[in-house]
């Protein structure tokens, strides 16, 4: 399922429902068919989304292991790495920014609650 997300301001974006609902229960909002965060919200979902991707990134770096998208080519055994936060957050972070800047809204619709 695909979730929209569409600023007032910065135009709109689709997301697959796991990373949206991954991403909404970040900034504290329920997975419902549709919502809304408001321009009052945007700098508390913003700071939210910056503090969950640094604390996955620091969790990843004191592992020993460092996420630059790329297999360790000197591993036979590696396979891709997944896809992580600060990948599927950014292009979200940069929507809600803009439009905190313009002091607009974003609204999401889906078919159904996720």
């Amino acid at each position: 399922m695909l979730v929209k997300f569409d600023s007032s301001v910065s135009g709109e974006m689709l997301m697959l429902a796991d990373v949206a609902k991954r991403l909404l229960q970040i900034i504290g909002k329920e997975r419902t068919a549709r919502g809304v965060i408001t321009t009052d919200q945007l700098p508390e979902a913003l700071a939210r989304l910056r503090l969950a991707v640094a604390e996955e990134k620091s969790g990843r770096q004191e592992n020993g292991t460092v996420d630059n998208g790329y297999p360790d080519p000197d591993d036979e055994t590696a396979t891709e790495p997944p896809v992580g936060l600060a990948r599927r957050a950014y292009p979200f972070i940069e929507m809600l920014e803009w439009t905190q800047r313009e002091d607009g809204f974003v609204l999401w619709e889906a078919a159904q609650d996720f």
